[in-house]
């Protein structure tokens, strides 16, 4: 994603009401492969799903880290998640990402790989996701969903060996769920983020395990 559209539409799109008639994400995605533009931007993106760009963006940046994909992948994703799920942390109503992140672009085939690889996995949580449980999609709630998935995405970009899976699988959750203001997908969204958070603390303390035990041989040497 590094190649730059000729011309993109615009960098801000208006936050509308998420709980209006909307069609799935997988269809806005599949529609978009399937548009006749030579690349397909992120702003053109942003553009597609409009109202429910905050999920969308999280879900489309965070979904493929999930997936077995090459070495780097997240830190390249990872940038982008970290302007959405700030500015929905503070609560932002319009969704703006700067001009070199809308300008980045996929030829269209190239799109249409990574579309073909997301939407069987969202077709099929779709059909299970649905407007329930308020109280996780609140105003306030999603202001903490927007700090867990900042965090998340700190995590994510750290070079742990499968570790970006957990928290890529976290905002995932998190993102279907303010897609289809659904509170039992938040909640999951939370469970994956402690396992993430316990992942991130067992490999912590195996590196500190490791480098106590070649370092004491050292230490030993010099009468430590």
């Amino acid at each position: 994603m590094t190649d730059v559209a000729s011309s993109p539409p615009p960098a801000s799109v208006r936050a509308k009401d998420p709980h209006g008639p909307h069609r799935g994400f997988s269809q806005v995605l599949r529609e978009l492969a399937d548009s006749e533009h030579e690349r397909i931007s992120i702003g053109r993106i942003l553009e597609a799903f409009g109202d429910r760009a905050f999920g969308a963006l999280l879900l489309l940046f965070a979904l493929p880290n999930a997936l077995p994909m090459p070495p780097g992948t997240s830190a390249i994703l990872g940038a982008p998640l970290f302007f959405i799920a700030l500015q929905l942390m503070i609560g932002s109503q319009r969704l703006w990402l700067p001009r070199f992140i809308t300008e980045r672009s996929l030829k269209r085939e190239d799109f249409r790989t990574l579309a073909a690889k997301v939407e069987p996995w969202v077709a099929k949580l779709e059909r299970l996701l649905k407007p329930r449980a308020e109280v996780m999609t609140s105003y306030l709630a999603d202001r903490f969903t927007g700090l867990a998935c900042f965090v998340l995405a700190l995590i994510l970009v750290l070079p742990i060996p499968f570790g970006n899976m957990p928290p890529a699988i976290a905002i995932s959750a998190f993102a279907l769920g303010i897609i289809e203001r659904d509170g039992v997908a938040i909640g999951v969204g939370w469970a994956a983020t402690a396992a993430s958070f316990a992942i991130l603390a067992a490999f912590s303390t195996a590196i500190v395990k490791l480098i106590e035990t070649f370092a004491q041989p050292v230490l030993s040497f010099f009468g430590f």
